[in-house]
């Protein structure tokens, strides 16, 4: 590594009196929150009543994270930096709330939480406690937008906070077990990405305590320059720091944080002249300090500071044991507190002294509240509808249209509106947007490359977890943006939507906090339309995850045609707070609906297509509900199935696209009352076509009227490589299905049923042969259209 040198002042310096000063009141404010509910000042001797009775906490982490507040807030200071800190480690919010409170950002969001005594013993008392807050960086701790509980996402995070953020250095601590994660490690390509000339710059952290919760930690027990070697072919240039004498660490990493200041600005101030090298390393920090640093060194003869021992709770017994609450007492006071804390409990003149001012302060910045951030400029989506002069009879590719709306998008909003897909924006019919920019790429450059460019709008790495984590630090801070993936891997980032989610919920609750773009996802390349690459790819079950969250903040849409896609996605782009889900498929479809019908019907979210039934003089016989764009092509083929077999059947068509509106309102703010419900799918039988898992539908619809005759026909796990036509067969949802499974549940056809039943088997079976003879489906089935 290359080491940080000292700078030429001594230990007893004022600047190194007050940083010290500061972080002690940081850790001891830090400890107090783990252990105490009272005497937060240790007036009077510690007494087990003054201990909380159950310990949660993670302290390991701690001391470097308050340590590095200390010293990047020195670092604004001095050079007045537009600086955000994303914190990696998980469970680390105990040093943030602490750090939040001494800067009084803390205070000025919860005022019962003020910068006194009383105050002090609520900031302990709230902390892993019951109707308190957790101990990881929800969206509770002020200046924070990570969340810190599931690893290995912070380093992507800070990525996307500072694309289209010139002026911004998101610092980023990055835990030495959260390093181990995949996610984390891809994340390090961020150099291949970020331009010095308009990007802001992500300043790593790579903090080494040597240990996770049981383990030696990977890259801390990595010879130093295999790291080293690791880290520069990332296109890193790591400044280390390390040791465990405080004042010698406050002035080596003093002097590696310049050192990390002048080395971005000299980066970013020779692209943005125009003679940037291609081959700059970005500076960044390796850290290595002790586990549990400050903490007690040893408990009941065994070693605590610097070991495993200290990732969470260092002792536990302090109620039933008097030498553990001796030893807490002691490590308590090792801080110093009445030189930290005036007589009313507010922080002395020295600490309070070590910060920035106003919304400089790491706790208070605005890009993090979602306090600065500009509304999308889009283009009407009438201007790319596809022309439908006949229902059902002209074909396009949905997803083509949608970029050529996207492609004005993005020419409307060259600042704050991104793409992110997996390497596939092109596959995905979206590369109508690269005649107006290119994929965003850094490093080398070769003859018969595609549309690389330094400023490129749309990003693509084959890593969802980094697109997902790019778009996420990109919303959190203010902007906007899409990401498109094939519907079956949009499950690698299963958990990433969840945690992004449950910010979104408790974000939503919390006044400071402006609701941010909404996080849109693109699936295509679906269930449906992937049967050349066979059941590796077969998989729609991410909108089952999804409508498992919270209902205020997630919604999915299935539009069965490119109008309607162009309807729900410019509604997204336009919302704010939310996970909305678009299902859509790429590949050329029959087209039902004009821009004015789209647009009104997607309003409606679901609703009676008259024009396909056939109930309009008398009582409904049989619902053919449908969401999804193949379930619609097949439901409307089963329509014309049904009227050549039965033609005195009374049918009535329903296409669902926004799925929420199935669900009773007390189970979704989307959700329809139960007598606009029954009037659209009346007491008939429905034979509901539907794009993914059928138990999804039956579990929106359990508490809704008839539900006992609401026969669900969807994905079973019956994939495999074969024609699109037959993975319908495989598994029932193809038109000869669905007009059987209508007419099993309409009575007065009964007795005319065998004899359909035959003729509807015998279609199948010539399907079956044929497709194993030639490849490729019936011509009736290729060339079928709508035939009023």
């Amino acid at each position: 590594m290359i080491t940080a040198g000292s700078i030429e002042q001594q230990p007893t310096t004022r600047w190194v009196q007050r940083l010290d000063a500061w972080w002690r009141a940081a850790n001891y404010l830090s400890v107090g929150q783990i252990y105490l509910l009272d005497n937060p000042l240790l007036r009077e001797p510690l007494q087990p009543g003054h201990v909380k009775p159950r310990l949660l906490g993670h302290w390991g982490t701690v001391p470097g994270l308050t340590l590095t507040y200390a010293h990047l807030s020195r670092m604004i200071m001095r050079h007045r930096l537009d600086l955000m800190l994303v914190t990696g480690p998980g469970h680390g919010a105990a040093g943030l709330n602490a750090a939040a409170w001494l800067e009084g950002t803390y205070s000025e969001c919860y005022p019962e939480i003020a910068q006194d005594e009383d105050g002090m013993r609520r900031l302990f008392r709230q902390f892993s406690f019951p109707g308190g807050v957790p101990s990881h960086a929800s969206a509770h701790l002020p200046g924070s937008v990570h969340e810190g509980g599931e690893l290995g996402y912070s380093l992507a995070h800070a990525t996307g906070a500072a694309l289209d953020n010139p002026g911004l250095i998101a610092a980023c601590v990055i835990g030495d077990g959260e390093a181990e994660t995949g996610p984390l490690a891809t994340s390090w390509h961020a150099t291949a990405f970020l331009s010095p000339e308009r990007d802001g710059a992500v300043l790593p952290i790579l903090h080494l305590n040597g240990y996770k919760i049981a383990n030696p930690a990977v890259l801390a027990r990595m010879p130093r320059h295999e790291l080293n070697s690791l880290l520069i072919g990332h296109g890193w240039r790591p400044l280390e720091v390390g040791g465990s004498d405080p004042h010698e660490v406050h002035e080596s990493y003093s002097d590696a944080l310049e050192k990390c200041v002048l080395g971005i600005q000299e980066i970013q101030a020779a692209a943005r002249r125009g003679y940037g090298g291609r081959d700059r390393k970005w500076p960044m920090i390796v850290l290595r300090t002790p586990k549990g640093w400050t903490g007690p060194h040893e408990i009941d003869g065994k070693q605590v500071e610097g070991s495993w021992r200290a990732h969470q709770v260092p002792f536990a017994a302090v109620r039933e044991n008097a030498h553990h609450l001796a030893r807490l007492e002691q490590w308590m006071q090792s801080y110093r507190p009445e030189e930290l804390f005036e007589q009313d409990g507010s922080p002395v003149p020295m600490i309070r002294d070590h910060r920035p001012l106003g919304t400089d302060r790491i706790s208070a910045k605005p890009v993090a509240h979602g306090q600065v951030q500009r509304d999308l400029r889009l283009p009407d989506p009438a201007t790319h509808a596809v022309d439908v002069p006949a229902r059902g009879e002209v074909a396009a590719e949905s997803t083509r249209q949608l970029g050529k709306y996207l492609r004005d998008a993005v020419e409307l909003n060259p600042h704050n509106l991104l793409l992110f897909a997996p390497d596939e924006h092109a596959s995905n019919r979206l590369d109508a947007v690269f005649d107006v920019t290119g994929r965003r790429w850094q490093l080398e450059t070769e003859p018969g490359d595609d549309h690389l460019d330094r400023d490129g709008r749309v990003l693509e790495v084959l890593s969802e977890h980094l697109c997902q984590g790019w778009l996420e630090g990109y919303l959190l801070t203010g902007r906007h943006g899409l990401l498109s993936s094939y519907e079956a891997f949009a499950h690698v980032v299963d958990s990433m939507v969840a945690q992004h989610a449950k910010w979104l919920h408790t974000a939503a609750r919390i006044p400071w906090r402006r609701p941010i773009p909404s996080l849109n996802y693109l699936l295509t390349s679906h269930v449906w339309r992937q049967d050349h690459n066979g059941a590796s790819h077969q998989d729609p079950g991410f909108v089952d995850h999804v409508l498992n969250k919270r209902p205020e903040v997630v919604r999915v849409y299935l539009p069965p045609d490119a109008n309607c896609l162009l309807a729900v996605a410019d509604h997204c782009l336009r919302s704010h707070g939310l996970v909305n889900v678009i299902v859509s498929g790429k590949q050329p479809a029959l087209q039902y609906l004009t821009a004015d019908e789209a647009a009104a019907h997607c309003e409606q979210g679901l609703g009676v297509w008259r024009w396909a039934s056939t109930d309009a003089d008398g009582d409904t016989d049989v619902v053919l509900a449908c969401a999804g764009d193949v379930p619609t092509q097949e439901t409307l083929a089963a329509v014309q199935v049904l009227k050549e077999f039965v033609p005195d059947l009374r049918i009535r068509v329903v296409n669902v696209v926004n799925l929420a509106r199935l669900a009773a309102p007390g189970q979704h703010p989307h959700g329809i009352d139960d007598r606009a419900y029954r009037e659209i799918f009346t007491d008939a039988p429905v034979i509901f076509a539907y794009h993914g898992y059928p138990w999804l539908i039956h579990r929106l619809t359990y508490r809704r009227p008839g539900h006992d005759d609401m026969h669900v026909h969807g994905f079973h796990e019956n994939g495999t490589t074969t024609t699109p036509f037959d993975m319908c067969v495989l598994n029932e949802i193809d038109r000869y299905h669905l007009a059987l499974a209508a007419l099993e549940r309409v009575p007065r056809v009964a007795g005319r049923l065998g004899h359909v039943r035959q003729q509807l088997l015998e279609r199948l079976a010539v399907h079956h042969d044929h497709i194993r003879r030639t490849g490729e489906d019936l011509p009736e089935i290729r060339n079928w259209t709508w035939t009023p």
